[in-house]
């Protein structure tokens, strides 16, 4: 490893410790390390915008070194994490901590280290010369909506450049995947009439309601899995369904007036993303609500769509895909089972591959931790787009 290369990941570690030391889980605000980032860029001259969202607590911050022009490089990452509150951390998960070539703390995988890699690199992209664009955007809500870069995607070829490809750095062990699930969540809510257990004639269950509903759902698992995935790249091998929460009811004697469900839905690219939820609306209307509404006219069933994820669709030769795969020396892609920030890209017509160093194995978890040489691998594949863009 060269003095120079050896300084860039120093400064990786360093700027991933600062990152980290932000608490930035999806419910809080990200403007505090918004404004480090900011500061960072302008103390390098490095031309950038901020995209608040419409609340005005959360930004995105899209930066362009090079040319003010299109056809450049995105490299895009996401400032928020998931929650540690539950977890069992053995230390701080806001203060890195190094433990051999490991460095553990909330988001050194997931993704706060694709980003320190991005901006430690700042001066060598302005460095070379770049016949094109690099841009870095660093976004928000990835761990919930991910609809923090969608303002910033709006303005691509508008008053911001439109670049050729995007790179999104989740962990994939910087191999190149080119396709993942959709994934969309919704809030079922079963609305029936309450009555004495011991004459279910006056009443309706809106717990009998949900857990036909959810049987239901659980068969259209099955027959999901049945079908199976066709191009034999994924893992889970099918579209998958899960419920993760179901309450209701005020006591074992009373028929419940209410019951609320939390599920998900996550489709193999060209799945619809809205037949989990078609297929659960077309059960209510011919079986369920029928037999609640025996004795209860005014049951009902209502169902809230929370986040809807595009998937990432293989484009086999894209830009994208070209690019990555030379930068990674490699002839081959890889799907992921996660949902991503890149089908929003590639649902506005840019060619987008998710590429970034850990494994999603140690993400969301205690002692979450990204490798050394895993940054180091992704200084080289950033090395390698600025003499390819230059």
């Amino acid at each position: 490893m060269s003095a120079a290369t050896d300084d860039r990941l120093s400064r990786t570690i360093d700027l991933m410790a600062r990152l980290i030391a932000f608490d930035t889980e999806s419910s809080k605000s990200n403007l505090p390390i918004v404004a480090f980032i900011e500061d960072y860029l302008r103390e390098r001259g490095v031309a950038h915008v901020t995209v608040p969202n419409k609340a005005g607590d959360k930004a995105a911050v899209f930066a362009t070194i090079g040319p003010m022009r299109d056809g450049g490089i995105v490299l895009s990452g996401h400032t928020d994490v998931v929650p540690v509150v539950g977890q069992s951390w053995t230390s701080d998960p806001f203060t890195v901590r190094r433990d051999g070539a490991r460095f553990f703390g909330r988001g050194t995988c997931d993704m706060k280290g694709f980003d320190a890699c991005c901006l430690a690199m700042v001066e060598e992209f302005q460095a070379a010369d770049l016949k094109v664009p690099i841009h870095i955007l660093l976004s928000y809500d990835e761990e919930t909506t991910c609809l923090g870069p969608v303002d910033t995607i709006a303005r691509f070829g508008a008053d911001l450049p439109r670049p050729r490809a995007v790179i999104v750095g989740e962990p994939t062990q910087m191999q190149v995947a080119d396709a993942h699930k959709s994934i969309a969540t919704f809030i079922t809510t079963v609305h029936g009439h309450e009555a004495h257990s011991s004459k279910p004639f006056l009443g309706a269950n809106a717990i009998e309601g949900a857990a036909m509903l959810v049987t239901d759902l659980y068969r259209l698992a099955d027959e999901l899995a049945e079908e199976g995935d066709p191009s034999g790249r994924f893992e889970p091998a099918f579209s998958s369904l899960s419920v993760g929460t179901i309450s209701g009811g005020t006591a074992r004697n009373i028929l419940a007036k209410s019951c609320t469900f939390l599920w998900e839905f996550r489709g193999l690219p060209g799945v619809a993303q809205n037949r989990a939820l078609r297929r659960l609306e077309d059960y209510a209307a011919s079986t369920v609500l029928p037999r609640l509404r025996r004795y209860a006219p005014d049951a009902r069933i209502e169902t809230v769509t929370e986040v809807e994820v595009p998937g990432l669709a293989a484009e086999p030769g894209s830009v994208a895909e070209t690019l990555a795969l030379k930068l990674t020396k490699s002839n081959r892609t890889i799907a992921v089972p996660y949902a991503t920030e890149a089908g929003r890209f590639q649902t506005a017509g840019v060619p987008t591959v998710v590429c970034g160093p850990g494994s999603i194995d140690q993400a969301h978890q205690p002692d979450e931790f990204v490798e050394e040489s895993e940054l180091a691998a992704c200084l080289g594949f950033l090395r390698a787009l600025t003499l390819e863009v230059s």
